[in-house]
């Protein structure tokens, strides 16, 4: 039976198969899968940006390529127009099997506002088509833009941004090619700086108690933990309050905030151990991150991880930054000068690479990195 589903959930597309185009009296009214996944994204990015709301309704159905698909589509199709208002949406999330509807300044949106839209497509839905036929479709309807949806243990699961992003991100063949650049670069440079690595865990051991390397919680694509390794570079037991309170205002953009270390490092930070001045200077406790990359946390190239605690204060628009593409080791912002840019400008990089990212891109950007390092401005 047709459903109305719970706010946010993810829908469960069916399997891709090709149907040929189809014909109906009111087809040239809906608007093709990459015209209509286009117009969803420029609404995402309005919605992030303003805060007015809008929403996407999604009519599943295995019919549309049947026998009676052309008429069930044109019956459907004349409801749905005849229910909804010229200022609304209609085309192809899935071409030929799912419908989407976007509904824009809908005005203050709360629970009830949305379920009143809702009841409002389903009816037309009923009363269009058949029961047979109606029993055959799904209505999913969900609120742009999403907030509380994210939990340390599952990410942002469910997010419905993190679908439409896949619909139009990266080939598989770029995935794979950036993947294997990733194994072969970490392993290549794991070997390579293979005797800085032992010399640096024998300083850090000699030079201050505690463990040689230190893991973190950090937030990886699509909102998941992962364990995020460096050479400890500050005493044990420290109290991490400090850097909270300092990239809490980072976040929020207070002007009075000091980043002559890098956009994440306190100047004179007291926790920070001599050695580990030195370390984080260079970037060279970023070393250990290589194996992040090798086990597929993060990529050579892409955002800094941010902490699970920077989430808290992030804006709607700053998720894409953790969403669109995978943390990496080096990334725009570090080659361009942390100190210099302010945390909007850095999130503006981060996106600007999701969207430019090529294989040389990656490649220019691993070659600036090594003096960015050395010159005090390299990764965080």
């Amino acid at each position: 039976m047709a459903t109305i589903s719970k706010l946010f959930a993810r829908p469960e597309l069916p399997k891709k198969n090709h149907i040929g185009t189809l014909s109906g009296n009111k087809e040239g009214d809906i608007a093709p899968e990459s015209a209509f996944l286009h117009t969803v994204h420029r609404e995402v990015r309005r919605t992030e940006r303003s805060g007015r709301p809008f929403v996407l309704a999604l009519i599943q159905s295995h019919g549309f390529g049947g026998e009676s698909g052309p008429r069930v589509l044109s019956d459907l199709t004349t409801a749905i127009q005849a229910s909804i208002r010229e200022t609304d949406w209609l085309g192809w999330y899935e071409q030929n099997k799912t419908l989407g509807i976007v509904l824009t300044e809908i005005g203050e949106a709360n629970e009830a506002k949305v379920e009143l839209l809702a009841q409002k497509i389903f009816c037309a839905m009923k009363q269009a088509v058949s029961p047979q036929e109606f029993e055959r479709l799904r209505l999913i309807v969900r609120l742009f833009p999403q907030h509380r949806n994210w939990n340390e243990a599952d990410g942002w699961k469910d997010d419905t941004y993190r679908d439409l992003h896949r619909k139009q991100g990266s080939g598989f063949g770029q995935i794979v090619v950036k993947r294997a650049i990733d194994i072969a670069g970490s392993l290549f440079a794991m070997l390579v700086f293979l005797p800085i690595f032992v010399t640096l865990a024998i300083l850090v051991k000699l030079t201050s108690r505690g463990p040689v390397f230190y893991c973190q919680k950090r937030v990886g694509q699509d909102g998941k933990l992962f364990d995020f390794y460096k050479f400890r570079s500050m005493y044990v037991n420290n109290d991490p309050g400090v850097h909270r309170d300092y990239v809490t205002q980072l976040i929020q953009g207070a002007k009075k905030v000091q980043q002559p270390n890098g956009m994440y490092k306190l100047a004179n930070d007291p926790r920070v151990t001599r050695l580990g001045r030195f370390l984080r200077r260079t970037s060279l406790d970023e070393l250990p991150q290589f194996l992040n990359v090798l086990r597929g946390d993060m990529s050579l190239v892409g955002p800094r991880p941010p902490l699970p605690y920077e989430l808290d204060h992030y804006r709607t628009w700053h998720r894409r930054r953790v969403l669109e593409v995978k943390p990496g080791l080096t990334g725009l912002w570090q080659v361009k000068g942390r100190s210099r840019t302010t945390f909007d400008e850095m999130v503006r990089m981060d996106l600007h690479y999701a969207r430019t990212q090529s294989l040389w891109v990656d490649i220019k950007i691993i070659l600036q990195t090594p003096a960015a390092m050395f010159m005090g401005t390299g990764a965080s």
